[in-house]
């Protein structure tokens, strides 16, 4: 059944976004990623350029995979941005350009989704969030409530469509492996580390594969879930 599905990933041009969006290609979803520039995707899949804070941007992307690929029934909201500053210092375009991207962002990218769903009365969407986002972090207020409100529209989308066929759920990785936690220090990764149970950073591929499981028929009675993928560096929240 995957071969005729069409899965959208937003950001998937790197890190996490992009690991999903091989996976998904590798047990024959046809995909279609995001990038700002309309570069970078990885092989095989169809790069669009789209700014997720801007819905003319969003409906233009969404209307070209449309034409070349099908109709969209899977989607994973993982485009994303942080600014990192302790309260005091937090400008208020600090907190809104985080909220409008990766809160706002998924709405729009969501709203444009559902119509093909209730089309097809099948469709997934997946939410990339964080162990921030119901952890907390310092520094990063704008971030932990951008990532924390992803809960809130996969629930309340699981009660408006969850009787059409269409799943809703959020995947929080802790911290994984990829280019932003590469750069720090390495007394700060060593911080890190001891507070995760499982004892290592996270890897791309296993963000990946709980995303696969989630778009599957094997999960269509789950909706409104929140995933953790970090370790049991979370547990509880």
């Amino acid at each position: 059944m995957t071969e005729s599905r069409i899965a959208l990933v937003t950001g998937g041009n790197r890190g996490i976004g992009r690991a999903i969006a091989e996976d998904l290609m590798a047990v024959g979803y046809r995909v279609a990623v995001t990038s700002r520039s309309g570069e970078g995707g990885p092989e095989g899949a169809l790069t669009v350029a789209a700014d997720v804070t801007d819905s003319a941007s969003i409906d233009a992307a969404f209307s070209r995979v449309e034409e070349e690929l099908g109709p969209i029934t899977v989607v994973v909201a993982n485009a994303g941005i942080t600014q990192d500053t302790l309260l005091l210092r937090m400008s208020e375009d600090d907190f809104t350009s985080v909220i409008d991207t990766n809160l706002t962002g998924a709405f729009r990218v969501i709203k444009r989704a559902t119509k093909g769903m209730l089309r097809a009365k099948f469709g997934r969407v997946v939410l990339i969030s964080s162990v921030v986002g119901l952890y907390g972090s310092p520094g990063q207020i704008n971030y932990a409530a951008s990532k924390s409100g992803l809960v809130g529209i996969a629930r309340s989308l699981t009660r408006e469509l969850g009787g059409r066929g269409i799943t809703a759920n959020v995947v929080a990785p802790g911290f994984i492996e990829t280019e932003m936690t590469a750069v720090l220090p390495e007394e700060t990764q060593q911080q890190y580390l001891a507070s995760i149970p499982a004892g290592r950073f996270g890897r791309v591929d296993e963000i990946a594969k709980t995303v696969r499981w989630l778009v599957s028929d094997d999960s269509g009675y789950i909706s409104g879930a929140v995933i953790p993928v970090d370790g049991g560096l979370g547990m509880g929240h």
